[in-house]
């Protein structure tokens, strides 16, 4: 077993994508049996103490096969009625496949503007989070009812890693209807070998994938971007064939099946780097030397009784700075709070957030997960 898989049989939250073709048997509609193997899979890998998260295609085509159409739509609304209908079945299937294993599933739409926004960022991480914290399975797929992109070019690949970056999951699994990924197009190249490793931002990925569209390769190119996606939070990203058997569970014994895109970094140094990256800021928090002492030495998160004063206009989400009484930067972070929320709260014990705002969305002002020290 080489070192890069043994690190994968180490990973103790995984983001699991699993594509239409899979789901729906070729567009054949959803294919029960084979969903039924796969959570089947996943219960096992949560008696082994891993968290997953599940990324599920399959909506539009399932759709249309529940209205009876044997020819996919041009026209947008009648894709995401499709879609609106397909949800209802692919989640139905899930959860009836979940609970056969005691295991609670939660249906989770988002599109990539959830994503971008910062404030539906942490609000889609912390609910997410949640869940996952409370043993149940999030089911997510794009909202394809009032999204397009998804519809048009297919990349719930790249929503898998926007996933993983905001679960901080270690590793993203793409199944795909293909063993893995090939130096070269397999279904016209019969001496295309499989790739078992390579870096994740390894140039030459780009031009073995080629760019040939939804259909180009597999679709190949979107797994490929995919995995430097998951790479810059710290997650490795394995694409391997749904249909080998015991696929998920060889994967988290270390077996080489697949192929093995590893990030460069550890994901808590990725997702700081991410962070720092951020140079857009909204305001400024000004905190006591205490603050400073706990940020700086203990690495803890930054609570509304360490700060002293707001500055500048800002929502939950937003960069901040966080400043010492002399004027000198301590820190920079995605607050939890607005900035006129956060001029009422500051100063005063967390206990107090709910008597002063009436709710209370967070107890940190910044979460240390969110906070990069200058």
């Amino acid at each position: 077993m080489s070192e890069k898989r043994q690190q994968v049989t180490r990973a103790r939250r995984w983001v699991v994508k699993i594509g239409s073709a899979l789901l729906t048997n070729d567009g054949k509609g959803l294919d029960t049996a084979a969903i039924a193997v796969w959570v089947a899979q996943m219960a096992a890998l949560r008696e082994r103490g891993i968290e997953l998260v599940l990324v599920s295609s399959g909506a539009v085509a399932a759709g249309m096969n529940r209205l009876g159409w044997h020819k996919r739509p041009t026209e947008v609304h009648r894709l995401q009625a499709a879609a609106a209908v397909g949800q209802m079945g692919l989640v139905q299937t899930y959860e009836n496949a979940f609970q056969q294993y005691g295991l609670q599933t939660a249906q989770v739409l988002l599109d990539h503007d959830d994503l971008s926004s910062r404030e539906r960022y942490l609000n889609a991480r912390s609910t997410l989070k949640t869940l996952i914290g409370l043993g149940v399975v999030p089911v997510v797929n794009e909202n394809d009812t009032v999204i397009t992109d998804e519809i048009r070019f297919g990349d719930n690949d790249t929503l898998g890693a926007l996933v993983a970056n905001l679960v901080e999951a270690d590793l993203l699994v793409i199944l795909t209807d293909q063993d893995g990924m090939y130096d070269s197009d397999p279904r016209t190249n019969p001496a295309a070998r499989l790739l078992s490793e390579a870096a994740a931002n390894d140039p030459q990925l780009a031009m073995m994938a080629g760019d040939g569209g939804a259909l180009g390769r597999g679709g190949m190119i979107t797994k490929v971007r995919a995995a430097r996606v998951a790479a810059r939070s710290g997650a490795d990203t394995l694409i391997a064939g749904g249909r080998l058997e015991q696929v998920l569970n060889r994967i988290a014994e270390g077996e080489a099946v697949g192929t093995l895109l590893w990030a460069s970094e550890e994901p808590q140094a990725a997702r700081k780097r991410w962070l720092s990256g951020q140079l857009q800021t909204r305001g400024t928090l000004v905190i006591d030397r205490g603050a400073v002492k706990v940020l700086r030495e203990q690495g803890k998160s930054l609570l509304p009784v360490g700060v002293k004063a707001v500055k500048g206009r800002f929502t939950r989400g937003d960069m901040v700075i966080c400043l010492d009484p002399d004027g000198n930067e301590v820190a920079r972070g995605l607050v939890n709070y607005s900035a006129e929320e956060a001029g009422k709260i500051i100063g005063k014990p967390t206990a107090r957030i709910i008597e002063l705002l009436g709710y209370k969305d967070d107890d940190e002002l910044i979460h240390r997960d969110n906070l990069v020290l200058s």
